[in-house]
C-alpha cells in the first residue's frame, strides 16, 4: 500500500510539472496573440488573379513611371540623353529581328521536343530528354559564344544568323518543356475518344490535341518571347548592333556610361511592359472565351 502511495504521489506530482512547463502563463499568450503575426488561409485561391486590381495598378505605375522618365529625359534634357535616345533606338530593329526569328525557331524546335517527350518510343523518349537536359545546362552567353566564334572557325556564320540559332536552340528546350506540360493538360479522355472514333494516334494528336495545346500554351509562348527579348542583349558580345550593343559604342565615344546604361535599361523597361500587356490582355481574352 506504501508502494503504491508513493507512484501515485510520483504521478501526480509529474504532471503538475509537465502543466506547468506546457502551459504558457496568461499574459504571454495574450503578447503572443499581439505580437506574432498569423497567416490566415481562405477557400479562395492563393495566387493572385491578373484581373486583380493591385497588379493592374503596380503595372500602370511602373509603365508611367518608365514613360514620364524616358520622355522628360530626353525633351528637357536633350544633352545628352536626347542623342543617347537617338543612337540607341537604332539597335531597335535587329533586336525585333533577332527575337521574332528566334521566337519562331524555338516554338518549332520545342513542338517536336515535347512530342518527343511524350512519345512511347523509348529512344526517341531519350532523345528528347536528353536534349533538354543538355542544353538547359548550359549558359546562353556561351552558346552564343561557341557557336559564333568555335564553329565560325569551321563554317562562315553570320552574326544574326549564330544570335538566331543560338537563341532558338537555347528556348527551344524551353519550349518543348511548355508543350509537353501543355499536352499534359489536356484530359487523357481526349485521346480515347479520338481513337475510339477511329482516328489514329497520330491523327488524334494532329486534330484533337495539338490544337488545344495550343491554347493552352500560348501564354507561356508569350512570356517566353518576353524573356527572349531581353536575353538577346546578349547578342551584343557578337558584334550585333542591337540596343545595348549601340549603347555600348555610344559610351566608348563619350564615357558616359551611367547616362546611357539609364537610358538603354529604360527603353527595355517600355517594350517588355508593353509586351507583357499585350500577354496578359491575350491570356484574359483566352480564359474569357473558354
Amino acid at each position: 500500500m506504501d508502494t503504491q502511495k508513493k507512484e501515485k504521489k510520483v504521478a501526480d506530482s509529474f504532471i503538475k510539472m509537465k502543466k506547468k512547463v506546457v502551459s504558457p502563463h496568461p499574459d504571454n499568450e495574450l503578447n503572443n496573440r499581439l505580437i506574432t503575426p498569423r497567416l490566415e488561409m481562405t477557400d479562395g485561391v492563393l495566387i493572385p488573379n491578373k484581373n486583380n486590381n493591385s497588379i493592374f495598378n503596380a503595372w500602370r505605375f511602373t509603365f508611367a513611371f518608365a514613360i514620364i522618365t524616358l520622355s522628360s529625359l530626353v525633351i528637357f534634357v536633350p544633352d545628352p540623353y536626347r542623342q543617347i535616345f537617338l543612337v540607341v533606338i537604332k539597335g531597335l530593329p535587329t533586336t525585333f529581328q533577332v527575337t521574332v526569328f528566334a521566337i519562331l525557331g524555338a516554338i518549332f524546335i520545342g513542338l517536336f521536343v515535347g512530342l518527343g517527350s511524350v512519345s512511347k518510343n523509348r529512344f526517341i523518349n531519350m532523345i528528347a530528354g536528353v536534349y533538354v537536359e543538355f542544353i538547359r545546362g548550359i549558359p546562353l552567353l556561351v552558346q552564343l559564344i561557341f557557336i559564333y566564334y568555335a564553329m565560325g572557325r569551321v563554317f562562315q556564320i553570320e552574326g544574326i544568323f549564330a544570335a538566331t540559332i543560338a537563341l532558338s536552340i537555347c528556348f527551344g528546350a524551353y519550349m518543348g518543356e511548355i508543350v509537353r506540360a501543355g499536352i499534359q493538360a489536356i484530359p487523357r479522355g481526349q485521346m480515347e475518344a479520338a481513337i475510339a472514333l477511329g482516328l489514329s494516334r497520330g491523327q488524334a494528336f494532329r486534330y484533337v490535341i495539338i490544337p488545344q495545346t495550343i491554347k493552352v500554351i500560348l501564354p507561356a509562348i508569350g512570356n517566353e518571347f518576353i524573356s527572349m527579348l531581353k536575353d538577346s542583349s546578349l547578342v551584343s558580345t557578337i558584334a550585333l548592333s542591337d540596343i545595348l550593343r549601340k549603347g555600348r559604342e555610344y559610351i566608348s565615344r563619350t564615357f558616359l556610361s551611367l547616362e546611357t546604361m539609364f537610358i538603354v535599361a529604360l527603353v527595355y523597361l517600355v517594350i517588355t511592359l508593353l509586351l507583357s500587356r499585350l500577354v496578359g490582355m491575350l491570356e484574359e481574352r483566352l480564359h474569357k472565351n473558354g
